[in-house]
């Protein structure tokens, strides 16, 4: 048997070694927004001396900001790395 590489085999796939880094980031990115979102929201309530029912209320709203944040990160990153081809 020859050493060399047979003609058979694809090209490496490049699509996958974009998104990974992308991926991940995104990962570590949404965990860290959505962790400061739940934290931030339970911290002030003490602050303010909100009920339960007005700590819940604004950690929803931090949540929501947390997922506008995302996906303006999303649409960032997707203009300078794509993570799909298009044809």
């Amino acid at each position: 048997m020859s050493p060399q590489p047979s003609s058979d085999r694809h090209p490496p796939d490049r699509l996958a070694e974009r998104r990974s880094p992308s991926s991940a980031a995104a990962i570590l990115i949404g965990a860290e927004v959505f962790g400061a979102a739940f934290a931030g929201g339970w911290a002030l309530a003490i602050l303010f001396g909100l009920d339960d029912t007005g700590a819940h209320i604004l950690q929803a709203v931090l949540f929501a900001i947390g997922v506008l944040i995302m996906v303006a990160f999303i649409r960032a990153a997707q203009r300078v790395e794509p993570f799909t081809r298009r044809a």
